[in-house]
């Protein structure tokens, strides 16, 4: 499933880190936030009860009663004292102050002695919130209760808010700022390469990419030279082979003409004996052989998914057999020393025929003139061995390269597919090949397949 995506990546990647600081930010703020207000309320409860609990002990209360006592009296101006009874009674100590809230059950719970004390928040008739703490007073039955309002703490929480809000909006555009340049610079390799790899395609000049560092932006850029690499090898054993190809088809092609213009010439004036006709339309029909099996040869190369094989029982004593009479007609000078041992093999004829041929041809090819080709089929491994300048040490790990030819090779006529074939052929077998020097001191090749002796089919 492909991925589509509208905005650039500079742009997402901006985003993400914009996004990132601000859940950070945020996360941190309101811990900030919460640590702060809990300080807050924890101190002022600590206070209010410290200062409760001296208040109740102050026989200077006790003998004023529960009628006229001055917030002053418990060391403190911005309080509210007030005292409740076991009855639910709520006493205000300071008539200037009034009555703003009231007090409920945990309050008289702490004067009927079930609590040891009460500290809460309580909202009062005009909204002004209260924290109030209970705690008894030296008479039975009745409890002391400071309330403080809450507005100072709200006032500075919303003060730290506020500046939380302020710096965290200013950080994350700070971030996304920054996450934008740094994207940008970031990206630069990546906007290089692609200007790069945008010129390839238009030029189609598979020159390699400068490549600087090693991050992955390198790493990339190395990957893409390898890539650039193996195709413009491609290409140039794409062309090779059409050239070879051109030249390995025009040879047939012109004999095939001309036997065709001496026919048709020799009717004219009146016909060729039958001898000479037959010797002339077998010409012809060697050479469309020929160009069937170059063309063969050609398509399965540059086949991507091989065709589905016919596989029988294949007597590779009777290709060898065919494979020699053919490359015989070819090089008409050079004497074909056989021996062969019955072989049986499950596979394709065609392909295993077309691989003997292409060895008995290299073999054919690099012999002298008058020259001996030796072969010898023996416990299911064909040797093909020739009487020519042999395989140098340099090219000898090559010669079954797909395109390879050997400085001395490319004059002479092929394009360097035979070998290939030949090993493509075997392996497919389940076979191997393998190339050396002969005793005689020219080339030798080996081709062994997995089969039966004769007598195991029989």
């Amino acid at each position: 499933m492909g991925l589509h995506y509208t905005r650039s990546l500079a742009s997402r990647v901006t985003l993400l880190a914009t996004t990132a600081v601000g859940i950070s930010v945020a996360l941190v703020a309101l811990a900030a936030y919460f640590t702060v207000r809990h300080q807050l309320q924890d101190s002022m409860d600590h206070s209010l009860l410290h200062r409760a609990t001296q208040a109740a002990q102050s026989s200077a209360i006790n003998q004023l009663g529960a009628n006229k006592v001055p917030s002053w009296a418990v060391g403190a101006g911005d309080v509210k004292i007030l005292f409740i009874v076991s009855d639910g009674t709520t006493i205000s100590a300071d008539d200037s102050n009034g009555r703003d809230f009231s007090l409920g059950g945990q309050e008289v719970a702490v004067a009927r002695g079930s609590r040891s004390y009460a500290c809460r928040t309580i909202v009062g008739k005009h909204g002004t919130s209260y924290r109030v703490a209970t705690v008894p007073s030296a008479q039975d039955g009745v409890a002391l209760s400071l309330a403080q309002s809450l507005q100072p703490n709200e006032y500075t929480l919303d003060k730290l808010g506020l500046v939380m809000f302020v710096f965290g909006a200013f950080g994350v555009i700070a971030a996304a700022a920054a996450g934008w340049g740094v994207a940008r610079s970031g990206l630069r390799p990546v906007r290089r390469l692609t200007e790069a790899a945008e010129e390839i395609a238009r030029t189609e000049q598979l020159d390699p990419i400068d490549v600087q560092g090693n991050d992955e932006i390198a790493r990339l850029a190395r990957a893409f030279n390898a890539m650039l690499a193996a195709l413009a090898a491609s290409r140039d054993r794409q062309r090779q082979l059409v050239a070879d190809a051109g030249h390995e088809l025009r040879t047939p092609l012109t004999s095939l003409r001309t036997n065709l213009e001496l026919l048709a010439q020799a009717d004219a004036r009146g016909g060729l004996s039958a001898s000479s006709r037959e010797e002339l339309m077998g010409d012809v029909r060697f050479q469309i052989e020929e160009l069937t099996t170059l063309i063969g040869d050609l398509t399965e190369l540059a086949r991507e998914e091989p065709v589905a094989p016919t596989l029988g029982e294949v007597d590779l004593v009777e290709i060898v057999d065919r494979a020699v009479e053919r490359v015989r007609r070819r090089a008409a000078g050079l004497a074909f020393d056989v021996v062969a041992e019955p072989w049986w093999v499950t596979g394709e004829s065609a392909a295993l025929e077309r691989a003997v041929t292409n060895l008995l041809d290299n073999a054919a090819k690099w012999s002298p003139p008058l020259g001996t080709v030796t072969v010898r089929l023996c416990g299911g491994t064909l040797m093909v061995a020739d009487q020519g300048r042999g395989i140098s040490e340099e090219d000898l790990p090559h010669v079954f390269d797909r395109f390879y030819r050997s400085p001395e090779s490319r004059t002479l006529p092929g394009s360097g597919l035979g070998l290939s074939i030949v090993r493509q052929v075997t392996e497919r077998h389940g076979g191997s090949v393998r190339a050396d020097r002969s005793p005689d001191g020219g080339a030798a090749f080996w081709m062994s397949v997995p089969g039966v002796a004769a007598h195991a089919v029989r």
